[in-house]
């Protein structure tokens, strides 16, 4: 069989990596086959070659890619596309995939998540509902025209008890990640310029509404600033307590960031890519992984590691930070 044992055995890898603790890989594969334990045990020994037909069966029944498992030309890469369609746009349903990718992610052997920030990781904020609720009415309303929110203004107060639980529990799950963060000014420049478009637009219920945003925009940042003091994700309101040196901040000046994510486990990469700024498309080819891993590490090479250390750096970056929400405040006598 050659290199197609490789390829065989590399495939029955990736199913059982996809399997409960609990489950049998060789129940599994007859299960979805229809064939007996005796023939599964054949095909997984790499005693007989699986046909086509199977292939494609086991691909389905397991969602793997058999283009990204041949991986033949490294000029070609396949990607699973979590896919946000315009005008069908559902937060809840968002957060359930980004929900269930973390909790998998989380129970497999993740060593460390790397991101580079083109605005805020949406883990940071979901911590506090205020601006997690501004952002789905953002996206909602301006990016996909949701139709029953023509006429609506953005209400601080209508949270969505739903998304809110959901948001809570992804940044609980969050907390556990080891992580690395590559911002730069425009990283969170963004959402003041969305804020600042809503308000200019007219899209805010109350002055008051603007007000309470603002504020929790600020605690998120202090709670932030605290994160890289202490280096470890930790509950805003709560004592530091986590795993020192889990949380790693950089602070890059040089180059726009493009929201690129790599998930290092033990033996493998993931990379997910931004599309339609809510889509994300995931690959485990490893050519493309080494690259954004290595483009991650050019990046961090010229960049200030502003977390646990550089206390005089860390202080100015977030200084800039606030000034930006004051500055918007004195523009617009809030």
């Amino acid at each position: 069989m050659g290199v197609f044992k490789h390829i065989q055995d590399d495939f029955f890898e990736k199913i059982k990596d996809k399997l409960e603790p609990n489950l049998s890989l060789v129940h599994e594969i007859s299960e979805a086959l229809q064939i007996s334990y005796d023939s599964s045990y054949r095909r997984l020994r790499g005693e007989k070659q699986i046909s086509l037909e199977e292939a494609i069966i086991l691909s389905k029944q397991f969602d793997i890619s058999l283009d990204a498992l041949c991986q033949i030309d490294k000029d070609y890469v396949t990607f699973k596309c979590y896919h946000v369609e315009p005008g069908k746009f559902c937060g809840s349903t968002w957060l359930d995939m980004i929900l269930s990718n973390l909790n998998h992610y989380n129970n497999s052997n993740l060593q460390e998540l790397v991101y580079a920030a083109k605005d805020p990781p949406i883990f940071n904020y979901f911590q506090f509902p205020e601006i997690a609720a501004f952002k789905f009415f953002f996206w909602e309303k301006t990016l996909f025209k949701a139709s029953d929110l023509e006429e609506k203004k953005f209400d601080i107060h209508n949270l969505n008890p739903e998304i809110v639980d959901k948001c809570k529990k992804i940044a609980a799950i969050s907390l556990k990640i080891p992580t690395t963060e590559i911002w730069n000014e425009d990283t969170f420049k963004i959402l003041i310029r969305q804020v600042e478009h809503y308000w200019v637009s007219g899209y805010f219920s109350s002055p008051e509404d603007l007000k309470l945003l603002l504020e929790k925009i600020e605690q998120w940042l202090n709670h932030n600033q605290k994160e890289a003091e202490y280096g470890m994700r930790f509950l805003s309101g709560h004592p530091p307590k986590g795993i020192e040196g889990s949380y790693k901040l950089y602070e890059n000046e040089i180059v726009l960031n493009d929201n690129s994510i790599v998930i290092k486990e033990k033996d493998r990469k993931i990379a997910f890519l931004t599309y339609n700024v809510l889509g994300l498309l995931a690959s485990t080819n490893k050519i493309f992984c080494d690259e954004i891993t290595e483009l991650h590490q050019a990046i961090m090479s010229k960049s200030n590691l502003i977390s646990q250390v550089g206390e005089k750096e860390r202080n100015r970056f977030f200084n800039k930070l606030h000034e930006a929400i004051n500055k918007f405040k004195t523009s617009y006598s809030i």
